[in-house]
């Protein structure tokens, strides 16, 4: 089983990328990055950010960067080929190659810059940097796969401004999981942290905080909730499911209560228990 450092294993969480290949020679180089996501706003159509790469492990590390368009459907990250918030025809970024030595960190520099006539609005892209050097698995073939890592930018342009509504919460019992909908009916994504606490009849099952989910602009996201201790089974049943988004800056947070019930079937449950 593979090991990553705990700095290396955010990238993994935020991200979900499918293309992020799990091998031991990636773990080796054990590149980081920072931050994992960029925030920013045009001022007078444009807007700047930084990526910094480090090398954390023994060998160097050679990559080329590049960037795409993505969205996030309900159940996480997904590439796409274009978009209308497509932000790549917009950015420019240096360098498009790295070596970086062990124990080194490289910088890349981003600058996007947005015509007079640009519709005002959120513009997105992840900034992918792949291993120019492919990794051989082990096993009863041996096969080269040359592996990315990615970190999300999300520039916005004009008046931007996200709302979030609470649809509808569920069960799933594969999972284990209460499936918290939440949409964003506004132009700007956000990222917020689900602080709940689950009761059933009065009394208090679990509390809990489901931290950092994307919910793209005029999209939905599933926000998962994990209730159950471990080896506890699933009790069938009405539930109450109360708390708050919150999202924005720390000091200034924003919130938005909910409170929502939650049916548990003896069919769900029996399922959940096997």
């Amino acid at each position: 089983m593979l090991k990553f450092s705990q700095k290396f294993l955010p990238l993994l969480s935020t991200l979900a990328i499918s293309t992020i290949a799990l091998l031991p020679g990636i773990a080796q180089a054990q590149i980081r990055y920072s931050p994992l996501r960029i925030e920013s706003t045009a001022e007078q159509g444009q807007s700047r950010g930084i990526i910094e790469i480090t090398n954390g492990g023994n060998e160097p590390f050679r990559g080329r960067i590049y960037a795409e368009p993505f969205t996030y459907n309900r159940d996480g990250f997904v590439p796409e080929k274009s978009n209308a918030q497509d932000l790549t025809p917009y950015l420019t970024f240096s360098p498009r190659e790295v070596v970086i030595a062990p124990g080194q960190t490289r910088r890349i520099r981003l600058v996007s810059q947005f015509l007079p006539s640009t519709v005002s609005g959120e513009y997105r892209a992840v900034i992918f940097t792949e291993g120019l050097e492919e990794v051989q698995t082990q096993g009863q073939y041996s096969v080269g796969i040359k592996p990315r890592f990615g970190i999300t930018m999300y520039v916005r342009q004009g008046q931007t401004t996200p709302n979030l509504i609470v649809q509808s919460a569920s069960f799933n019992p594969q999972n284990k999981q209460i499936v918290l909908l939440v949409s964003n009916k506004g132009n700007a994504s956000t990222f917020p942290n689900a602080i709940w606490t689950l009761k059933q009849g009065g009394t208090t099952v679990a509390t809990g905080d489901s931290k950092d989910f994307t919910v793209i602009a005029d999209k939905e996201r599933n926000i998962l909730i994990n209730f159950l201790e471990k080896d506890k089974k699933v009790a069938a049943g009405e539930y109450q499911l109360t708390g708050n988004l919150v999202w924005g800056e720390k000091e200034k947070p924003q919130k938005l209560p909910f409170n929502i019930n939650v049916t548990i079937t003896p069919e769900q449950a029996a399922t959940a228990n096997k």
